[in-house]
């Protein structure tokens, strides 16, 4: 895989969904292994994690010691840019960013962590971040894809 779109944010849907066996996981993994191996430059809010731990324990059963196992293994990696920076400021304007928008707390945040860390690409499983002119938005999952890991979370 190319660097061509990178640095690439890592919303909350691509982490949980490298780390579950849905049947269309690989789409989340390929960007996971190679943020991991540094072929990619990937930048991953640490907050992103709580959500995917969420997530994990919530949609896709896992146990709550199986998910931080997990997304503690996934926080060794070294060549990803760990942000870590919950400032006032940053939240402000992240709450700027939803609101002007019209995207959850959340979406805005991660938005905003994106345009301040001069991300290129936000990686996402849904399209909230389309709505956002900074940056690009890569939806991982065709429909089908995303019609099949709903099939999935139904059961």
């Amino acid at each position: 895989m190319s660097d061509a779109g990178g640095p690439y944010l890592f919303d909350v849907g691509v982490i949980a969904l490298a780390h579950t066996e849905a049947p269309v996981r690989e789409a989340a993994l390929t960007y996971v292994r190679d943020a991991i191996a540094g072929d990619i430059a990937a930048v991953v809010p640490y907050p992103a994690l709580f959500g995917a731990h969420t997530v994990l324990t919530t949609y896709y059963g896992r146990s709550n010691t199986e998910a931080s196992r997990l997304l503690q293994n996934f926080m060794d990696a070294k060549r990803i840019h760990w942000n870590g920076e919950l400032s006032e400021s940053t939240v402000r304007d992240g709450f700027s960013q939803a609101s002007e928008t019209n995207v959850g707390g959340w979406d805005g945040y991660y938005a905003q962590v994106a345009i301040d860390e001069g991300v290129n690409t936000v990686l996402t499983v849904d399209d909230d971040f389309e709505r956002f002119d900074a940056f690009d938005t890569e939806v991982i999952l065709s429909p089908a894809e995303f019609s099949e890991l709903n099939r999935f979370l139904e059961n």
